[in-house]
């Protein structure tokens, strides 16, 4: 196994990732996205990227800069949410769409990390998940050009499954809280999302991580040694916080005074 120094740079780590790469991306909005690595990706220039993740990021931070620079040819997530210019680019056809239940896209890279090549499942039965008709592509009218096609239904115990394939990915980057110099990764609270189903779905991956250890005791390793490829140490410990909600101090006391 390889042993993990910690002593490249994150520009050093994704140096390799060509044009037109399938790129698994750990987190969920941005807790736990590896925001060094992708501003590294961004600077490289790399482009036709096909991007596997929760969503793409918000406007301005992490896949969303990749996305402003137009580097993502399409992009295979759970929803699109807040990030307008992801549905701008959508809409316009720049962008290949695959929509997945979150659920299954959880699974399909779980699955791709496992060696498994296909599952049923009973998400999206009955649906346009399984029915086909959902846009892939739209074209420069805003109408769709391209739609999904309807996938195998089975009958399991009486209820109707979806077959649903695996995805994998030529590289994969996610964010640690610990990792140690065998490459076992640690996640924290919540930053444990997508990022240790990227990180088995690739071919390499690549963790940046926030504090460095020599050793993991065993019972912390979420992912372990085998599955990660290079490490880098994060140079920030700023944390972007999607969407601040706040209310007065009043407001405050009210609510737990009885």
């Amino acid at each position: 196994m390889t042993v993990h120094d910690y002593s490249s740079t994150a520009a050093e780590a994704v140096a390799d990732i060509p044009h037109g790469a399938t790129v698994a991306v750990g987190g969920f909005g941005i807790c736990g996205t590896p925001l060094e690595l992708l501003d590294a990706l961004l600077e490289t220039g790399t482009r036709d990227l096909h991007v596997i993740a929760n969503n793409c990021g918000v406007d301005g931070l992490g896949l969303g800069k990749l996305l402003a620079a137009r580097r993502l040819r399409k992009v295979t997530c759970s929803y699109i949410g807040q990030n307008r210019e992801f549905a701008r680019q959508v809409l316009d056809g720049t962008i290949e769409l695959d929509l997945v239940p979150q659920g299954t896209l959880a699974e399909r890279l779980r699955a791709g990390g496992a060696g498994i090549g296909a599952f049923y499942t009973p998400t999206g039965a009955g649906t346009a998940v399984a029915e086909g008709g959902l846009p892939r592509r739209y074209g420069p009218d805003g109408e769709p050009s391209e739609l999904t096609e309807p996938k195998e239904v089975r009958d399991i115990n009486g209820v109707p499954h979806v077959l649903e394939y695996a995805l994998k990915a030529d590289f994969g980057l996610v964010h640690a809280y610990r990792g140690d110099r065998m490459g076992n990764l640690a996640y924290r609270l919540t930053a444990r999302n997508f990022n240790p189903a990227a990180a088995m779905c690739a071919a390499t991956t690549i963790a940046e991580v926030e504090r460095p250890v020599m050793e993991l005791d065993p019972d912390e390793i979420h992912t372990p040694g085998i599955f990660v490829t290079r490490t880098v140490a994060t140079t920030t410990q700023v944390k972007p916080i999607e969407i601040i909600t706040t209310r007065s101090l009043a407001e405050a006391i009210n609510a737990v005074e009885p």
